[in-house]
């Protein structure tokens, strides 16, 4: 007999957070019928050994090369007996049985993709569901000082804000964030598979997007999940903190290019130089800037440099992808 909801956990080189999530999923889901598939991307360690020896009873999927979130989720997906499928975070943990109660609405609902709300592990939310702008202006909102100023206009302006800081019930979003996106096998059929382009970030929202031609996206904010957000991402990439502002190392660069690719699928090459043109006067503005902050604050002036100098190195590294990005041919954006 067919599972009724397959869950798909991509690890790479986290076994003790995937324990802990898939410690979360079976004490949580005793009456639905579920299959765990936990796809591997040539962690190299003994992740297999440590949950296979806590949880038999999950499919183990190797990939034999770091392959990313949508290659690894897309296998996960072919091999997957349910009709539904739920694409969890190994870095979340399933809260007060938010997977079972969230599938009970969900499957029985005209909606072709859910979310729930994500929590911080103190609890605090983290924005779990989105609106697409026209342009795609948001994304210029992790820009040093050019950021901050857009937010400026669009607060003074009231402008609808392209994400959901909070939900507790019932909320119809364009795009869902990929630590928890429930979605139904019959609009993957139509929709297709993840875009296997990208490597890490910004891949769920170019799915979502097609998803919605075939119906429409929610989040059930009254079920919370918590999601220890960047942590399996910062462990990959050597880096730090959460969220997407970070634009100076190797995760930023990642973050740019599979926002810039998305951009180019989405919105076509024109918004795509307009957004890559603003990313290059962001250069000058926060090397200048950030000596006149600092000469303000009383701090060395050229404490900014080695962010602003990493963030300049990865905007010329867009430049050398543009061809490419621009063409439009299958490429896989992986800067590891």
């Amino acid at each position: 007999m067919a599972p009724e909801l397959s869950i798909i956990i991509v690890n790479y080189k986290t076994p003790q957070l995937t324990v802990g999530c898939l410690q979360s999923v079976y004490s949580q889901t005793s009456n639905i019928s579920i299959e765990v598939i936990v796809v591997d991307n040539d962690s190299a360690d003994n992740s297999r050994e440590i949950m296979c020896s806590v949880y038999p009873q999950i499919q183990w999927l190797q990939m034999g090369y770091n392959a990313g979130f949508a290659r690894a989720n897309n296998e996960g997906i072919r091999q997957s007996a349910g009709e539904v499928v739920l694409l969890l975070n190994s870095d979340t943990l399933n809260h007060d049985n938010a997977i079972e109660k969230c599938f009970g609405l969900f499957q029985s609902s005209t909606y072709i993709a859910c979310g729930v709300q994500l929590l911080n592990a103190d609890g605090s939310p983290q924005i779990s569901g989105n609106y697409f702008m026209r342009g795609s202006l948001n994304n210029l909102l992790p820009l040093p000082y050019i950021g901050n100023f857009i937010k400026f206009l669009g607060n003074t302006m009231s402008v609808k804000k392209a994400n959901i800081p909070s939900a507790d019930s019932l909320v119809e979003v364009d795009w869902i964030n990929g630590a928890f996106l429930m979605v139904k096998k019959t609009a993957i059929n139509k929709a297709g598979l993840m875009d296997e382009d990208f490597f890490l970030y910004a891949e769920e929202a170019e799915w979502c997007s097609r998803l919605k031609t075939e119906g429409e996206l929610c989040l059930y904010g009254q079920f919370k999940v918590i999601h220890l957000q960047g942590a399996s991402a910062n462990k990959t990439f050597a880096s730090s903190g959460q969220g997407y502002y970070n634009l100076y190392d190797r995760k930023g660069l990642q973050i740019m290019l599979s926002n810039f690719v998305r951009i180019r699928k989405q919105l076509g090459f024109s918004w795509y130089f307009f957004h890559l043109l603003v990313f290059s006067a962001a250069v000058p503005v926060f090397f200048v800037l950030g000596i006149l902050e600092n000469l303000f604050l009383l701090h060395n002036p050229f404490n900014h440099f080695r962010a602003a100098a990493g963030f300049a190195a990865n905007i010329g590294r867009l430049w050398v992808y543009t061809p490419t990005i621009i063409s439009n041919k299958p490429h896989f954006y992986k800067v590891i």
